[in-house]
């Protein structure tokens, strides 16, 4: 109770100004447990750069200023598995505990996707069916990829099962590469270009063994603006024929796959970048995200003011800015999304 106490510490009002409508569903909860699990086994750079302090009170303050009404809390990257499934699995309820207090203390600013414990499936099972059925867990995170068990494995199938039956949101997040070449990219940190190909990678995978078809009840969130998916898909459609022809792959449903995909703004959505999403999917499928708290306060407002500036200066996108910054993601949310595109 004590850590509740301190990251909740200030937040005694029983109501907030509510100065926007803004619904962020890229952001994350960092909590001195999963901190700790980092520090043991040396991993507090393990995703190549340091992860930033968070509490309620600052997040809440952080989406005040902003014009952000409800912020959606994922667990962030590395995923903390080092080799000890029982001291993961800790950590992990521990995450999504401390976020269901945070989301019972603040029902309106707060909902939560949980983490599992993967790469152990059966735990990543027993935890989704508690987040979910007990604890009031809004969807799931999932990594690109656990230890090498990447997102369409089929070692993840009985997970997917359980997550579909349950109609689960699922909100995918980059994470370090396994295994990890270190002299492929030593000169920038992996958000910078290997963030936006490690999600690409995991998509496709999921894509080429049709996941979202076999497991129809899903919603999965892309991150960072659809990654490198906007370029890739292009290619693949070209392709996949002539692979499925001599027996490299078999037939993609592109159609039931993407109309299953939602995609978070966090990144860089300027004019360029959202019309090139806007190639894969429908303005009904883009949601808001921030990214909190990777960068500075003061740099995430600035992005949101350019992203609103952005629409209302172009058109044709002009009329979607009430769907991208909150209507999208509370249709989501809700239970009340759809797979027309």
């Amino acid at each position: 109770m004590r850590l509740l106490t301190l990251l909740l510490a200030g937040m005694s009002l029983s109501s907030v100004s509510l100065s926007g409508q803004t619904l962020d569903v890229h952001t994350h909860i960092i909590i001195p447990e999963y901190m700790e699990v980092l520090k043991a086994h040396g991993a507090e750079l393990e995703e190549t750069f340091p992860l930033p302090a968070w509490s309620a009170e600052r997040h809440i303050a952080f989406m005040d200023s902003a014009g952000i009404r409800t912020a959606v809390l994922t667990m962030p990257a590395p995923q903390p598995y080092y080799g000890d499934a029982e001291e993961s699995a800790r950590c992990i309820r521990r995450v999504n505990e401390v976020s269901a207090e945070v989301k019972r203390q603040y029902p309106d600013r707060f909902r939560f996707c949980a983490a599992l414990p993967l790469p152990d499936v059966d735990a990543a099972i027993r935890e989704a069916i508690y987040a979910l059925d007990t604890l009031g867990a809004d969807g799931v995170k999932l990594a690109t990829n656990s230890r090498g068990q990447y997102l369409g494995d089929e070692e993840l199938d009985p997970l997917m099962k359980v997550l579909n039956e349950r109609h689960a949101v699922i909100i995918i997040h980059p994470h370090r590469p396994t295994p990890y070449p270190e002299e492929i990219i030593a000169t920038t940190p992996l958000a910078m270009y290997e963030y936006p190909a490690e999600t690409t990678r995991a998509v496709v995978n999921m894509l080429a063994r049709n996941v979202l078809v076999r497991y129809p009840n899903l919603k999965v969130v892309v991150p960072h603006c659809g990654s490198f998916l906007p370029l890739a898909l292009p290619r693949m459609k070209s392709i996949l024929p002539a692979m499925v022809k001599q027996g490299y792959m078999q037939p993609i449903d592109w159609e039931g796959n993407l109309s299953r995909l939602y995609f978070d703004l966090a990144g860089s959505p300027t004019l360029e970048v959202l019309r090139s999403l806007l190639t894969i999917t429908t303005p009904g499928h883009i949601l808001y995200g921030s990214d909190y708290p990777y960068l500075p306060d003061a740099v995430l407002k600035a992005n949101l003011q350019r992203l609103k500036q952005t629409l209302d200066a172009d058109e044709e996108l002009a009329g979607y800015e009430e769907m991208f910054l909150w209507e999208n993601a509370e249709r989501l949310f809700d239970g009340n999304a759809t797979d027309e595109r």
